[in-house]
């Protein structure tokens, strides 16, 4: 996004914002059904959970993209933005059997993790279409806190216990009709990719109401000039060929599902600050903003890198600073990062800020969220207002009043 654009936004709304340039995520979506268009028959269900506004969700609804859910309150937004309920996936991990037992009622597609959680909804609801999701045994990802198809992961029914899964269907207590996996993000190592393919379509041949094949997300987009990237056309190939050699075993035809977040948002969001101050130790200079990880967690959870701009002086002499938020922790966004000489008062702005950001947000420090704002047809649209002191009392009870 050109950086007038994201002066204008922040002279216009005020700082912290987020912004999200749409015609990024247009142009991200088409970009992925280019290169899947080879394998005919596929959907591809966003993941909610990465950015959930309504406006976004609308959106994405009307290029043609279907929904991946993990709670109740993910899949009734996904309905009240009109998602089909035949084109939302509810993947819940370790919620009540309670909430199940909701959404299964609300008519959307129910994909399972566990054995345990399989065995209610059977004894509850008798012999249903579901599809299950599979622990693979693989590890992959940029780091441990996103890597979560390896054993120890508390994510899906590993292949040891899968025999409880096929008995079930043998004795037609319940009819598997979708395997899904997810072994992680920001995958860079193809390798990775194709041993969970392999695997899912191996562990396929044992289910014989098999119709979908859902692989998940973990494509990588790169952060920086000359960062990794998942080789898209190296994925779609390996697809390809372990869905013929399973066609043409079994003579059937397979649906496949595609739930990508980081691909399709990360890179159309920014987050644009202000700077406080400027200050100096014997070791470092410290770029103070308006903002903290209460607004962008990423860096203090995954160590993830964002590049930062500074709006006022893009093109500047570049410094070492270390760029913090004013939460009372080590709230670093960035350190020892390069940047363009910062004064007090500069606009900073962080890339790659549509995926896991504001979703992630919070009132840590009694601090409020910011407003968020989206760029579309080259017009702003407020699609959220920032909070104030009213929003963070608004559900407390005085009880000394």
């Amino acid at each position: 996004m050109d950086i007038k654009i994201l002066k204008e936004a922040a002279l216009k709304f005020g700082t912290p914002i987020y912004l999200y340039d749409l015609k990024i995520i247009e142009n991200q979506f088409d970009r992925l059904n280019k290169a899947l268009s080879v394998l005919k028959n596929y959907k591809i269900h966003f993941a909610a959970k990465s950015l959930s506004n309504i406006s976004i969700l609308k959106f994405i609804n009307k290029l043609g993209a279907g929904l991946d859910a993990v709670s109740i309150e993910e899949v009734m937004i996904g309905l009240k933005c009109g998602f089909n309920k035949n084109d939302i996936i509810y993947t819940p991990n370790g919620v009540s059997f309670e909430e199940i037992k909701k959404v299964f009622k609300l008519g959307v597609k129910i994909n399972l993790d566990s054995i345990e959680s399989i065995k209610d909804f059977v004894n509850e609801f008798g012999n249903q279409s579901i599809t299950v999701r599979i622990n693979p045994g693989i590890y992959a990802g940029g780091n441990n806190n996103v890597s979560v198809g390896h054993l120890e992961s508390k994510f899906g029914i590993t292949e040891d216990r899968m025999h409880e899964l096929k008995d079930m269907e043998v004795k037609e207590k319940i009819k598997i009709t979708g395997l899904h996996i997810h072994t992680g993000s920001d995958i860079t190592n193809n390798n990775q990719f194709k041993e969970g393919i392999k695997k899912i379509f191996s562990i396929a041949r044992d289910f014989k109401n098999i119709e979908t094949i859902d692989l998940g997300g973990g494509i990588k987009i790169p952060y920086y000039d000359n960062d990794t990237s998942t080789n898209l056309n190296d994925y779609v190939e390996e697809v390809s060929k372990e869905l013929n050699k399973f066609e043409t075993k079994f003579n059937k035809k397979l649906k496949l599902i595609f739930e990508p977040g980081k691909f399709l948002v990360s890179d159309s969001g920014f987050l644009i600050t202000q700077v406080n101050y400027i200050k100096s130790t014997s070791t470092k200079e410290f770029i103070q903003l308006n903002s903290g990880f209460n607004h962008l967690l990423r860096p203090n959870l995954y160590g993830s890198h964002h590049e930062v701009i500074n709006l006022n002086n893009p093109e500047g002499r570049k410094k070492e600073y270390d760029v913090v938020g004013y939460i009372c922790e080590k709230d670093t966004f960035a350190e020892k990062r390069k940047i363009p000489n910062t004064s007090k008062g500069d606009l900073i702005c962080f890339r790659n800020a549509g995926a896991y950001c504001f979703n992630m947000a919070s009132n840590y420090n009694s601090r409020p969220r910011p407003a968020e704002i989206c760029f579309y047809k080259e017009k702003f649209h407020k699609i959220r207002n920032a909070e104030d002191l009213n929003d963070l009392l608004e559900n407390q009870i005085d009880i000394f009043s």
